[in-house]
């Protein structure tokens, strides 16, 4: 006879094995796997218990709404692959800045922001980046935080009928909390919050983890996670663990203020080839990822 513990058993060694365990919401950028096609970002998505992929672009296009598996009469197909996978789409990263004051430039800018917004509520995804980006020279800064949160609004005010949010990254020459902090006020909307870049705000914004989410916790939706060790004049991104950005800090200063999103890996393989392959960068974010968190919620 055929116990309730044998048949339980017998089930999960037939569930594929993203779905035999409950997984922990890690997730990373397609940046990392410039050369992966589509069914190979999912598969390794899922083989290695992601809970998710962060959209930055697929082979050479960086563009997603130009994307073939992407386009309107494939967005079906693509959300079952998702699902039988068990993964979501964390976030869409699309290209727009928000700094220009070019009103031709600006408004090609917020024209791909709105098309970023419409592709991620067609496929399921809850977010849409975009950057500052930077300080024009001789705008006043007040007059610059201004027009970028004006900008957000705009943006907040599309998104609003479709229940995506825009969240402005912790990037370029906008790391520093009081500034990101500004924005989001002035952008006054509930479809603008942050991502955290982690790696900027420690690196380039010159602060500790526990102070960045102190003062910006309440707007961070989603993340990035990444490592580095100083080269130079810059930084060499390594192996999560191996360098001296405190990624597992970051992980707990988060799990402390009841963080709800995805922890995303944003391994810059597209823009630095030299670094270690996807292979090897992404599987090991997910082991020692995966103890940062467990950790952190005392599991």
């Amino acid at each position: 006879m055929t116990t309730r513990r044998d048949f339980v058993g017998t089930a999960a060694a037939l569930l594929l094995p993203w779905q035999a365990a409950k997984k922990l919401p890690l997730g990373f950028s397609t940046l990392a796997c410039p050369t992966w096609p589509w069914p190979r970002i999912l598969d390794f998505a899922a083989e290695h218990q992601f809970a998710s992929v962060e959209l930055r672009g697929i082979l050479t296009n960086m563009d997603l709404t130009k994307v073939p598996e992407l386009a309107p009469e494939h967005i079906g197909e693509a959300r079952r692959h998702l699902r039988a996978h068990g993964l979501a789409v964390s976030c869409l990263g699309a290209s727009a800045q928000m700094h220009d004051m070019d009103p031709v430039k600006h408004a090609a800018q917020l024209d791909e922001a709105r098309r970023f917004i419409d592709l991620a509520d067609a496929l399921g995804a809850p977010y849409v980046r975009v950057f500052g980006n930077e300080y024009v020279p001789g705008v006043p800064r007040a007059d610059m935080l201004a027009h970028i949160a004006g900008a957000l609004h705009e943006l907040g005010d599309y998104a609003r009928r479709t229940g995506v949010t825009v969240v402005i990254e912790s990037h370029g020459d906008f790391t520093d909390s009081p500034a990101l902090l500004e924005i989001l006020q002035k952008a006054d909307s509930p479809n603008v919050a942050l991502l955290w870049d982690a790696h900027h705000t420690f690196v380039s914004g010159k602060e500790e983890p526990e102070d960045t989410v102190r003062q910006l916790g309440k707007y961070i939706r989603h993340t990035h996670l990444k490592d580095s060790v100083p080269a130079g004049n810059d930084r060499r991104y390594v192996l999560t663990g191996t360098g001296q950005v405190p990624v597992q800090r970051q992980i707990e200063a988060l799990v402390k203020v009841a963080y709800r999103g995805f922890y995303s890996f944003e391994w810059e393989k597209r823009w630095h080839p030299e670094i270690e392959e996807p292979e090897v960068a992404i599987a090991h974010y997910a082991t020692v990822a995966s103890e940062y968190l467990r950790d952190a919620r005392g599991e």
